[in-house]
């Protein structure tokens, strides 16, 4: 019995599994042949992170803001001494920089807080490993991911200008040069309509006079 309350039919699980293998069997097949046709994947695929190590300073941040943990970062100071300085200066020197991609989760959460552009997304997802302890890249083989690191997209000619390029174009204007920020006008200035003639303004009428002054008067003396 069926929870309806009906008798099942002998047979017509198998008939209705039937049903569908038939109905699959006569539409086109979809399916990619895996490894010897590679996927078209999106720009903006999440594969493996590439590490672009002239770029890192050594700011944690990464390290840091990792829900998994699975970035491990180790530098050490060296001195650098600048011409005119008065005491030479110091710059952190990546030593180890590891991520466990047998722990992390691909959030992106350390591409987006770098402030200088060093990690970057690539769509390359072939790098299965037989053992788990091989999941473990170092800096040596994440820099060689960035060769896979597809080219930003162009800019819009629409758009606003970056920063870099706003500040390039400044430098390059000297200074008090007019820039698009000065130039601009105000929408409001622009959408204000002519200004119209004066028009007259109406006299104001005398204030009534008192009713003690003019008691006392004969009809043909003023008011005193």
């Amino acid at each position: 019995m069926t929870d309806n309350g009906e008798r099942d039919v002998p047979g017509k699980g198998l008939l209705d599994g039937l049903a569908v293998t038939f109905k699959t069997m006569t539409r086109r097949s979809t399916t990619q042949q895996y490894p010897d046709v590679e996927p078209d994947l999106p720009p903006r695929s999440r594969g493996v992170i590439a590490l672009s190590e002239e770029n890192c300073t050594v700011c944690m941040l990464c390290a840091r803001e990792c829900p998994d943990w699975c970035i491990y970062i180790d530098s050490h100071k060296e001195e650098v001494v600048v011409p005119g300085a008065a005491r030479p200066r110091q710059r952190n020197v990546l030593d180890k920089f590891d991520i466990d991609f047998a722990l992390c989760m691909y959030c992106g959460i350390c591409i987006e807080v770098c402030p200088f552009d060093a990690l970057h997304w690539t769509p390359e997802f072939e790098y299965a490993e037989t053992d788990v302890l091989s999941l473990l890249h170092d800096k040596d083989r994440l820099g060689e991911w960035m060769r896979t690191v597809p080219p930003p997209p162009a800019h819009d000619v629409l758009g606003e200008p970056s920063k870099e390029e706003a500040t390039a174009a400044r430098k390059a204007a000297g200074p008090g040069a007019a820039t698009a920020a000065k130039t601009a006008r105000p929408a409001a200035v622009r959408a204000a309509p002519p200004p119209t003639a004066a028009q007259p303004v109406p006299p104001r009428p005398s204030p009534p006079a008192d009713p003690e002054d003019t008691a006392g008067s004969s009809p043909g003396e003023p008011a005193r």
